[in-house]
């Protein structure tokens, strides 16, 4: 293992055991029977519980392992390569609840959240209405003051693991006049609410996912103290903003792992399969989609794991890089599964037979592009930041540090307090552009530096319509032409990314440009690789699968039956 995958990466995969072995109570064959029951997997979640997941949520001062976001983001792929729904019904939706109260709460309240998770319980954050979606600041949920106490009544709808949880971090009303000081997070024990007043609601069925337990929960004037609200009262939409960027950067990244998993059942599947006189996986225009998603895999854990570092190293502009990263990689996870889907025929619908996992996954990785939160308010966050971020970045701006994109770097603490609801123009990011074409090239990089020069120039017309636009296109009436701006915009930092992972990577693989070439190209043009970089790619792909490696940028090595049998 390697700074960027802790150690501890390999003993949850022991634990999780063969995915392919039919008596393993974590296996394909298990995690599919629960899914055509509706069910949790009973037995993962044993699994979890023996390796303790929750501490990954819980920061080192309260007893957790949660020192770094992209060793979290490492930990989760191990479950999410097995299981989307233990991904978020055992995890990820704690992981929410949690950086909520490790943002805003004081130390009493931390504490508490902390001994709940470590002792093995669930926590659920409790922000979503059906009326409202992703417009937190319609929230009708109040809390009345009451007073040393407050009233909540209510519904709260759709939120996983919410009939589950001992505590809930809930988003309420508790000012009725409109602004940004009109909502509070309140941190609910539900051990110690009344038997009256709170009502649980039907679960929630759905398409995909279909074990996780989705509910909701009806209160009617329920008393809590006012002790329970998370920082000021009225802080609460800022709170939830903030911590937002922690969660909408790492939980996409997370998802990236059931790619990894539906690749490798295409490769499987592909290379048993015999079509007209051979192996399908030889038939030119499979290799040629194949690279095609091994590309856009990379390039998603790039702009992930970019990310993830920046919350460490740049906070301040993570309002900025949390969006693009939800934005760009939610889309890329979707695309390729649809383009894997398209590979396997009808097999990729079955629910039966050895390559019966991929319609569950190609179901459970639908959320990404919605849940928590949708690309499209996304999109809609960057178009007030695009203006000034022209202005005083993309031309001149300082370059960010060169730690953002050495995967195997140390990092500092996370200090949630550092993080802002504006970047105020800051994008090191973007200005690190200039400053890496100022840099030495080798001769095998002139394709790169040539596609670079042109991104380059493309940045700075970018700056100029994005600096002109007027207040009235920042929000959500701006026409669809600004709305493009966006996407360039996101686009361009992925192109970015991959070009400064690849100059600060000591991998010989990631050193070569050929994925880099691959990233670009896609975001250009619909048409193949070049077959040069189609060729790298595609022999990449077959030698990871070979060696039992993940596909991803870490290429960690994977259980298979044979190492689990020693």
């Amino acid at each position: 293992m390697t700074p960027l995958v802790p150690e501890r990466t390999a003993a949850l995969d022991r634990l999780l055991g063969d995915p392919a072995d039919p008596a393993n109570p974590v296996g394909i064959r298990a995690v599919l029977d629960a899914d055509e029951r509706g069910e949790m997997p009973a037995a993962g979640e044993h699994a979890l519980d023996a390796y303790g997941l929750n501490a990954e949520f819980v920061p080192p001062e309260y007893g957790g392992r949660f020192t770094r976001a992209d060793h979290v983001v490492e930990v989760m792929r191990t479950v999410y390569r097995r299981d989307p729904v233990l991904g978020l019904g055992y995890g990820a939706s704690s992981f929410i609840a949690g950086v909520n109260v490790w943002t805003a709460g004081d130390t009493g309240q931390a504490a508490r959240v902390a001994d709940l998770l470590l002792g093995g319980h669930k926590v659920a954050v409790a922000f979503h209405e059906l009326a409202h979606g992703n417009d937190m600041a319609g929230t009708e949920f109040t809390a009345a003051a009451d007073g040393d106490h407050l009233r909540l009544s209510g519904r709260k709808e759709v939120v996983t693991n919410i009939s589950r949880a001992q505590a809930l971090v809930v988003l309420a009303r508790t000012d009725p006049r409109p602004g940004p000081r009109s909502h509070s997070l309140v941190l609910v024990d539900r051990t110690a609410l009344p038997g009256g007043g709170i009502r649980d609601l039907p679960r929630f069925g759905t398409a995909g996912m279909r074990g996780l337990q989705l509910g909701g929960l009806e209160f009617d004037a329920v008393r809590v103290p006012r002790s329970a609200v998370l920082g000021p009262v009225g802080s609460g939409l800022e709170t939830a903003l903030k911590a937002l960027q922690i969660t909408r950067t790492t939980l996409p990244a997370m998802a990236s792992g059931v790619l990894d998993t539906a690749l490798r059942t295409a490769v499987d599947h592909l290379s048993s399969r015999t079509l007209y006189g051979g192996a399908a996986i030889g038939i030119p225009h499979v290799r040629s989609v194949l690279a095609g998603v091994l590309a856009d895999l990379l390039r998603a854990e790039a702009v992930g794991a970019v990310g993830t570092r920046a919350l460490h190293l740049v906070p301040r502009s993570a309002s900025v890089y949390s969006a693009v990263v939800k934005y760009t990689v939610s889309k890329l996870l979707l695309d390729a599964v649809d383009r894997i889907a398209e590979l396997l025929g009808a097999h990729f619908y079955l629910r039966e037979g050895p390559s019966a996992i991929f319609q569950k996954l190609l179901r459970d990785l639908a959320p990404v592009g919605f849940g928590h939160i949708a690309r499209a308010a996304c999109q809609m966050s960057l178009l007030p930041q695009l203006p000034l971020l022209a202005r005083r970045s993309w031309a001149d701006g300082a370059p960010a540090p060169d730690a953002l994109f050495a995967l195997d770097a140390e990092l500092p603490a996370l200090r949630y307090d550092r993080l802002a609801l504006h970047a105020g123009g800051h994008d090191p990011l973007a200005a690190s552009l200039a400053a890496a074409l100022d840099g030495p090239w080798d001769g095998s990089g002139r394709p790169l530096r040539a596609a670079f020069e042109a991104d380059l120039a493309e940045l700075g017309g970018l700056a100029r319509a994005c600096a002109a636009l007027p207040v009235t296109e920042w929000g959500v009436d701006a026409s669809p032409a600004t709305y493009d701006l966006a996407d360039r915009y996101s686009t361009m930092l992925t192109r970015i990314c991959c070009l400064q992972v690849q100059r600060h990577t000591t991998d010989p693989f990631l050193a070569d440009p050929a994925w880099v070439l691959a990233a670009v190209h896609r975001t250009r043009r619909p048409s193949p690789l070049p077959g040069p970089v189609e060729d790298a790619l595609f022999g990449e792909l077959l030698a990871r699968h070979r060696d039992h490696r993940s596909f991803g940028l870490a290429a960690r090595p994977l259980l298979h039956r044979e190492e689990n049998t020693r």
